[in-house]
């Protein structure tokens, strides 16, 4: 029986050094390099998605896209193309330093669907974003309110539990809060990119860990994030209650 040959990997420096780096029109750099499953113009428009505010944050960042991100110690390789053997050791996303840049490689193959390759990306984007520039507080006074009036769930794991800590009246109650109004934005940020970039359903949004926040009060925060951030020329935002026929 013939054997099938483990995908060639490459260390991430050697990435950085030999891969072109393009910017998008909003701002964004970005590259990829080995086979991913998003062709060109579909890697540039999910690119050019995020509002040109927040990409003007992200000052010397650039988001490489690859097959696989594999960590192997305390070095990270990149595969050249999707590998089993190699995947059990892949991450999803991994942030490494270049001198002065930011460089962030996503794994396109470990998720595979756009949706889930377009959300791996904008919640990278967005939580980069949030620690590089100063929160809401329209924002925030509207998070609040909806966990004051008792409006269930969250829009992550991470935003639920510090919502909890937030409101436990503990000693940490305090910096939980803070830091659940940085998790919040940065979600509410990736959503409304994501659904700018694709028609997402409501349910899409779901996972197991945590209940996900009531719909119309998911659609109250993104309308903010609309009114901070407009989506850029040829994408529209829209919440909708119910799909069209």
């Amino acid at each position: 029986m013939a054997q099938t040959t483990q995908a060639p990997t490459r260390p991430a420096a050697e990435v950085i050094e030999q891969a072109a780096v393009s910017q998008s029109a909003s701002g964004i750099c970005y590259s990829s390099a080995g086979e991913i499953p998003l062709g060109s113009s579909e890697l540039e428009r999910m690119v050019n998605t995020v509002p040109q505010p927040i990409a003007a944050a992200l000052v010397r960042r650039a988001f490489y896209f690859v097959p696989l991100t594999v960590s192997q110690g305390e070095e990270t390789l990149i595969a050249d193309r999707y590998d089993v053997a190699l995947s059990e050791s892949a991450v999803c996303h991994r942030n490494l330093t270049c001198g002065t840049s930011q460089c962030v490689f996503i794994s396109t193959r470990l998720m595979d669907d756009k949706f889930s390759i377009a959300f791996e990306f904008f919640i990278n984007v967005a939580h980069l974003f949030v620690e590089q520039a100063v929160g809401s507080v329209q924002f925030s006074e509207l998070a609040w309110k909806q966990v004051e009036e008792g409006i269930r769930g969250e829009t992550s794991l991470d935003a639920w539990e510090l919502r909890k800590l937030g409101t436990s009246g503990g000693n940490e109650s305090e910096r939980a809060r803070t830091e659940y109004f940085e998790a919040a934005f940065a979600d509410s940020i990736a959503v409304y990119m994501l659904a700018t970039f694709l028609d997402v359903d409501y349910h899409d949004l779901r996972e197991r860990d945590y209940p996900l926040l009531a719909p119309a009060a998911l659609g109250e925060r993104l309308r903010l994030i609309q009114q901070l951030f407009p989506a850029n020329t040829g994408y529209e935002f829209a919440v909708y209650y119910r799909r069209k026929q």
